[in-house]
């Protein structure tokens, strides 16, 4: 049941003067006009026989709550800082703080407020004009036209491949988009496409018929910067494209191809070009079926008339959340498209792009937990309960301390998967950063987007009733943050990649795996503070390893999720102590390697020696879900 509570006389509150316009963040309340309150007191006096009322009202008083209002994310995100601190030459640090620090001043009084306009206007499909014909318009709101162009002045694509800062490139692009991810209205979900697309492209030596696409897509030029789709979702499956792609390419006498086929979850539908899956057909019109029978197309959405190219819109999708963004069910009835692979590659090929976009993934799950606890930690400042400020309740400070400290280890994840990217683009990384990458990606994507999910509703709840309120902003939040462990890839599907990048290496994953946590923990050799997380990073480590016994151990299926959140934790202790033993750390970091290493930092270790893996287990597993059924 929800209650409204009425300020006490002297609570300070701050008078509103004036109706606020809700933009990025904004409450509601309630308050009536001197008119109507002089018309108040007079009934009163009528029927209290001239008596006030015990509680007058007084212009100081309102039922307005103080609303959060963080500052520059980048100045108050002291993670952050320090992290680029410990990592980036001097050099580069000086100028990548400056721009961030004036990039962060346009995300408070610029991209924020147009943010909440993307969320207030959602896309609208207009399949007819006026006058009866069919145009499958998808009209986007001029907020959202604004961030594209955006995103182009800030560079938020071309960093990448500009490679100004050479391997440190993709950190400072990984860091604008951390910063700009729950500020864009959902426009950070088109940019990972374009990333993985301009990617994509990148790793296929750019061929001179992909040149002017992948200028598009890197541009600076708000005229010129284009977005890129990524198409692969049909009917019959998600992630299983090797047994759920259904659309054919026909080959033409010009060299090009023509696509036939409905796409089911087409995410940033109103992109300028698209990279896609098809089977080609022979001569008889026959495919080849399974993931060898998959190539990958590049197409243009609308010709140089602005009219669709071969594509019918279905309709929108109408999700839970990112509403801003249009998502569209397409028929593909002769889309003229090139095709980019070799016949037959088209999954190994588009592979690339699946780690790219997977990392923006794990980049928007650690910028919701951040914005949320930014809030919640302002909130705490101004909120009185109970005769004091939230701040100074102690189990409130521990709720939020402990979303602190996941939010910690998963950027650190984060950033030690991008600084791996940037390693491997620019041909620095050794034989270990490339089996960890390729080991972590995965890793990354499934633990932040879970993360995300429980801090984003453990925040909420730190606003009480407020928190579930849609003009506050934060359902909008709690709902983006829903699908990260379904895009591109869910937690299961993922967990068997994580396992088919150990089987393929035949251990050589795992055994880097391990040197590397190791090397991080040296780091901390002399700090008495951390020895004890040391040791619970050591220990985890040591039962990870014995999982695997021998060169190419694999552990069961039914291990695969245990398992990767197992990486995940001990990967993220051993970051957060290396951290914490760095020069100028301070016991904030100490206290954060500390608390995340209490926790189960090897759950398959544990849940193997209850023997939770076997065949009964799995076959009791059945049994539960389906009550017994006989199934």
């Amino acid at each position: 049941m929800f209650t409204l509570a009425l300020c006490r006389l002297g609570a300070t509150c701050r008078p509103r003067h004036s109706w606020e316009r809700c933009q990025a963040w904004g409450f509601r309340g309630f308050s009536t006009t001197a008119g109507q309150g002089q018309q108040v007191s007079l009934q009163e006096k009528q029927v209290g026989g001239g008596l006030e009322m015990a509680v007058a009202r007084r212009e100081a008083e309102t039922l307005f709550q103080e609303r959060p209002e963080p500052g520059n994310q980048y100045l108050e995100d002291a993670l952050l800082r320090s992290y680029l601190e410990a990592h980036l030459p001097p050099k580069v640090l000086e100028e990548v703080s400056q721009e961030l620090e004036r990039f962060g001043n346009r995300l408070l009084t610029k991209i924020r407020p147009l943010g909440w306009e993307c969320e207030l206007n959602p896309p609208v499909f207009r399949q007819y004009d006026a006058w009866g014909q069919r145009v499958d318009r998808i009209v986007t709101s001029s907020a959202w036209k604004r961030m594209k162009e955006i995103a182009a002045e800030e560079g938020l694509i071309a960093e990448a491949y500009e490679r100004r800062y050479s391997n440190w490139s993709r950190v400072h692009q990984a860091v604008k988009l951390y910063l700009f991810s729950t500020a864009s209205g959902g426009f950070n979900c088109p940019l990972a496409m374009t990333d993985g697309a301009a990617k994509v492209i990148e790793s296929l030596g750019t061929p001179a018929s992909l040149k002017t696409a992948f200028d598009h897509l890197t541009s600076r030029d708000p005229r010129k910067f284009w977005t890129s789709g990524q198409w692969m979702t049909e009917r019959r499956g998600g992630s299983d494209v090797a047994n759920g792609t259904e659309t054919v390419a026909r080959k033409q006498p010009d060299g090009t191809y023509r696509l036939y086929g409905f796409k089911w979850f087409t995410s940033a539908a109103d992109s300028d070009v698209t990279l896609t899956l098809a089977r080609i057909a022979d001569a008889e019109g026959r495919v080849k079926q399974g993931s060898s029978g998959l190539s990958l197309f590049f197409l243009r959405v609308r010709d140089e008339e602005e009219k669709l190219n071969g594509i019918q819109v279905q309709r929108l999708k109408d999700k839970l959340g990112t509403r801003q963004m249009a998502t569209a069910e397409l028929w593909l009835n002769g889309a003229k498209a090139e095709l980019i692979s070799a016949e037959g590659r088209g999954v190994a090929s588009i592979s690339s792009m699946l780690n790219i976009t997977r990392i923006h993934n794990a980049i928007g799950a650690v910028a919701s937990m951040r914005r949320m606890i930014s809030l919640s930690r302002e909130y705490a400042l101004k909120r009185v309960v109970f005769g004091k400020l939230l701040k100074d309740h102690p189990l409130h400070m521990q709720t939020i301390a402990r979303m602190e400290v996941q939010t910690r280890g998963a950027f650190l994840l984060l950033m030690e998967v991008v600084r791996l990217l940037g390693l491997t683009e620019t041909n620095m990384a050794s034989e270990q950063d490339q089996l960890l990458l390729r080991l972590l990606v995965p890793v990354a994507k499934l633990y932040t987007a879970k993360q995300a999910t429980a801090v984003a509703v453990e925040a909420m709840e730190s606003f009480g009733g407020q928190g579930y309120m849609e003009d506050t902003g934060l359902p909008v939040i709690v709902r983006d943050s829903l699908v990260l462990s379904i895009w591109e890839g869910t937690t299961n599907v993922l967990s068997l990649d994580v396992l088919r990048s150990l089987s393929r290496s035949q251990g050589r994953v795992m055994a880097a795996f391990l040197n590397a946590v190791q090397e991080k923990l040296e780091s901390a050799s002399g700090r008495a503070e951390l020895q004890r997380a040391v040791q619970r990073v050591r220990d985890g480590a040591g039962q990870l390893g014995q999982c695997c016994p021998g060169a190419a151990a694999v552990p069961e299926q039914l291990a695969a999720r245990d398992f990767s959140y197992s990486l995940a934790r001990i990967y993220a202790g051993a970051l957060l102590v290396e951290h914490a033993a760095r020069p100028g750390s301070s016991c904030v970091d100490a206290a954060a390697a500390q608390r995340w290493c209490r926790q189960e930092l090897c759950p398959v270790a544990a849940e193997l020696g209850n023997g939770s893996y076997g065949a009964e287990e799995s076959a009791m597993d059945s049994a539960l879900v389906y009550g017994g059924g006989g199934l």
